[in-house]
Order: C-alpha cells, then structure tokens, then sequence
C-alpha cells in the first residue's frame, strides 16, 4: 500500500485535527530534546482516545508501518525520536490528557497517557491527596513517557519509582488489540504481573494509553534545607543519621559538588551563593509531614546539630518560606541547564548502592584525570536511592565535533568503574537509542536473550518504536 493511501486511511481514523504532514508542524516531533538526535516522518498522529490508537495501531500493523509513540518529548536518550529513514509514524499521545477518575478513599487516579505530569499533581491537591513523582520536566512531560521510561525523580527514596507509583495499566499491543488493566488492586496475585513488562519498555512493546496511580496523604509540613558537608562519605553518614532521627519523612537526598553549583551560579540568572563560605560538598534535603510543622523541625534540628558537633556537617541554612525553598531547589534543578552553556559533555545516569557511592567517586575522579589530563567532572543527583549523574568536560572535545561527541572512551572508562561496583549504567533516563551499546557491552547474555524473546512475543514485526533499546 502507498504512503499516501496509509496516511489516508489515518486522517480517517484521526480526523484531520489528528493528522500533522506539514514539515514546520512536525519540527518538534522529529528532534529530542537536547537537540542530539533528528529524525523524519511522514506524519504525527494524534489520536484523542484509545479506540483511535487501537485502530491506527491496526492500521500500521497491517501495512508494517513502524510506530514511535511519543509523550511530551522531555527525554534524554532519543527514545521517543524517528529514525531517518522517514518510513515511520510518529504517534503523540497529548490529546489524551484527561483524568478519568479519583477515587480519595483508594488513594488512586485514573488518568488518560498524555495528562502532563503537573496535572496529575495538581488534580491529586485539589483532592487533598498527593503524587509525589517529581522531575524537572513536570511542566511538559506526559505521564505515558514517564511510565514507558520507569521515571524517577527526586522523591524516589520516599515513594519509589514510576513502576512503585503504579497499579494498573491500559495498553494498545502491537497487534491493536487493547489490554485493559486499569485496576486500582493493591492486591492482585493472579500470575504474571503483565503492566511490568510495559513499564520501562519504552514503547517498544506497545503503547500505554491510561494508567491507574497511586496517590498519599498530602504532606501538612514541609522543609527544605541546604548543607554543607566535606565529601560525599559524609553525606552518606548524614543520610543515616537523618534516617534514624526522621525515618520515612526524608522525601529527598540530594548531592551537588562545588563545580556544579559554580556553574549554576554562572550561567543562571538570578542565583546566588547560598552560604556565606564556598564548600567541596552539598547537601539538598527535603523533608515532609503529613501531621504539623513542629516536630518535624525539631527532630531535624537535633539530627543536624549532633551531625555538625560530629564533624559531619559544616554549614546550613533551612528554608523559611516558600520562596527560600524554590530558590535552594532552583540550584539543583537547574545544573542540566547550566552544564548546557559549558560545551559538550559526557553524560552517565549511574547508580549504585549508596554505601559504595563515596568509594565510586574517590575512584572515577582520579582514573578520568590520569587519562584525560583537565577534565572536570559534574557530579550531581539523587543520592538518597543511589542514582548519581556523573557528568564530564574533557578539554578539546567541542559539540559541534561528531567525532568527540560519539567517541565512546570517556563513557567506557566510567561506566567500567560503574560495573567493577555492582552498578548500573542507566538509573531513570532509560535505554532509547543513545544507550544501546551499553546494553550490548553491560548486559549478560541471557539477559539480552530474554528480552528480545519478549520483543519477538509481543511485537513479531518489530514496529513498535524500531531502533530503539534492544541492540542490533
């Protein structure tokens, strides 16, 4: 069948509201997010709800038409970006933004794929619930890219990943069949968990349409603090002294070093020093309380205080307003920006336990500056759940040179370390095409051999999201 009389058939099912084929249109479908990977299509199809994707998923299966399904288009591994070869559809989900159902007394929502995750965040307040998946893209990302790529984020260490904040799926197979697992169980042991498999497949073995999430209390208190510590060893000691004196109101754990915040300083508006001497280390906490204020300061102050008489923490400073708290988390939230304006650089989203966390960085650091003489490392994240993003300049290396931007050395030097410590080379970004490589070289055998039985199960043609994830 002719691309013509395929798109034809589309604008059917979609309308022509549905149907995107003008080139200027298509720009921001066809190019991720950072701006590294560019794609061609010769359509965006924007279905409004599930029956729609059943059918054009139908459609393309039919005619082997490949699939990118694609959220708000916030991620940073070219998941959600055509290949260049322009035979494939790009299917956007964000006119599916509705939510279908809150249900307070389960601690649920029921939500359509493209309700951007702020959304979500704002109907749970407005019920007096709360979502904690946080992400800096929450303005813009889109709850099916989040749950195809298992997001994290900063609340992880409280309430889990994408995949803990889940309970029930839909799902459009390969085939356009639909799954319809939208159940609100917190029990359900009835075989094969099915909305794991698609959960961090991202969209390579079908197309999530709706999600059934899990809701909390909405915390009543609130308290951010920023402080200061020698090294990241302290930091891990603090974290447990903070466990011990505040337990599970610890929502957030975050490490920045020097570099990083001399960047934000120098490349973001409106940023300040926020202590009045430079340290090596720092630490952004953040905790909260479903019951007052009060107590919830009080055990942090006395945590901290023994901390600091300990040698453990050098300097503080705690939020006292709303405002103070944006602009702490301003100083976290903004590094990726920052790091942008500095030329290219070599990312790796790692993880490891966080026990091993100080002796990973006493021991990269030193191996990238023996072998790349200059090198200044951006370390930065989600210590709490052990998921650092470990970023490097290396002096000579522009982005506009493709060869040092696909030069493989610097990453194969970490993310050696990485595995020589029981890590893991992707923590919450994913796999897309920019990783696969590392799938290839990280992953077992079996591992690599499993996963492509379940891609040849579930997507016998290959159509859903080709190129992506699973290694040639």
């Amino acid at each position: 069948m002719s691309r013509t009389a395929i798109l034809d058939r589309l604008r059917k099912v979609v309308g022509a509201q549905g149907l995107i084929t003008d080139a200027r249109d298509m720009e921001p479908y066809v190019v991720d997010w950072r701006g590294l990977y560019r794609g061609r299509t010769p359509a965006v199809v924007r279905p409004s709800n599930t029956e729609q994707v059943s059918e054009v998923v139908r459609i393309c299966s039919e005619t082997g038409t490949g699939i990118v399904p694609q959220g708000g288009n916030t991620g940073m591994c070219g998941g959600a970006t055509p290949s260049a070869s322009g035979q494939e559809i790009v299917l956007g989900l964000g006119r599916m933004n509705r939510v279908l159902e809150l249900d307070a007394l389960n601690n649920t929502i029921m939500v359509e794929a493209g309700c951007i995750l702020a959304n979500v965040q704002q109907a749970a307040l407005a019920a007096d619930r709360y979502f904690p998946l946080s992400l800096g893209a929450e303005g813009s990302c889109q709850i099916g890219g989040n749950l195809a790529t298992n997001a994290g984020g900063i609340n992880v260490l409280r309430y889990g990943n994408a995949r803990e904040l889940t309970l029930g799926l839909e799902v459009v197979l390969p085939d356009g069949r639909v799954w319809n697992g939208l159940r609100g169980l917190r029990k359900d042991n009835t075989g094969y968990d099915l909305k794991d498999l698609f959960i961090g497949s991202e969209g390579t073995l079908g197309v999530i349409t709706g999600a059934v999430l899990k809701l909390h209390p909405r915390p009543r208190a609130q308290l951010t603090a920023l402080l200061a510590v020698a090294d990241p060893a302290a930091a891990v000691q603090l974290l447990a002294r903070l466990r011990g004196a505040c337990g599970e109101r610890i929502s957030a754990f975050e490490i920045i070093s020097r570099r990083c915040l001399e960047l934000v300083l120098k490349h973001i508006p409106g940023t300040r020093e926020p202590l009045p001497q430079p340290h090596p280390w720092h630490v952004l906490a953040e905790l909260a309380d479903t019951s007052d204020a009060g107590p919830l300061r009080g055990d942090f102050e006395r945590a901290v205080a023994k901390a600091s008489d300990d040698g453990l923490v050098r300097d503080a400073v705690i939020a006292e307003s709303t405002a103070q708290s944006q602009s702490l988390w301003r100083l976290r939230e903004t590094i990726p920006e920052a790091s942008r304006d500095e030329g290219l650089l070599y990312r790796h989203d790692i993880s490891l336990t966080v026990s091993r966390i100080p002796q990973f960085i006493a021991t990269a650091g030193p191996a990238l500056e023996k072998t790349f003489p200059g090198v200044r490392v951006i370390c930065f994240g989600h210590l709490g759940d052990g998921n650092l993003h470990y970023n490097c300049f290396v002096p000579g290396r522009r982005r506009g040179d493709a060869a040092a931007r696909e030069a493989t050395d610097v990453n194969r030097l970490v993310l050696d370390i990485v595995r020589e410590f029981g890590g893991s080379f992707s923590a919450e970004h994913g796999i897309g095409q920019s990783k696969r490589g590392e799938l290839a070289y990280y992953k077992s055998a079996l591992e690599l051999e499993t996963m492509r039985a379940l891609k040849r199960t579930f997507d016998p043609q290959g159509i859903m999201n080709p190129g992506k994830v699973l290694p040639e």
